[in-house]
């Protein structure tokens, strides 16, 4: 795959091999969240790339995210270190999911 040396590389690139996924991560420290101009960019950069892309924005906290909230993009991921074992989806195609409710998390 080529990579056009002249564009804005995120953060973070990982390969997740398990799903073979591409994620790109983006600190809000850095660049600011991915937004919808930055998720173009983003596509354009890695257009050529043979398997599907994942955007995360990463902040320290929920509190620093608010700052942030309006300008993220649909499709793109959030993840918060102070919540660090979860991710927000900004999915726009799916409406409700459910979750399993582990005995132990009910009082």
């Amino acid at each position: 795959m080529y990579i056009d040396s002249h564009g804005k590389m995120p953060d973070a690139i990982i390969h997740f091999t398990t799903n073979n996924w591409l994620v790109l991560i983006e600190a809000v420290t850095s660049h600011g969240p991915i937004n919808p101009k930055r998720k173009k960019e983003l596509e354009v950069l890695f257009r050529n790339a043979q398997i599907p892309l994942v955007m995360v924005t990463t902040f320290l906290s929920r509190k620093a995210m608010v700052a942030y909230l309006a300008e993220i993009a649909w499709e793109t991921d959030v993840w918060v270190a102070e919540d660090s074992t979860h991710l927000i989806h900004f999915n726009g195609e799916s409406l409700l999911q459910a979750y399993q409710i582990e005995k132990e998390q009910i009082f």
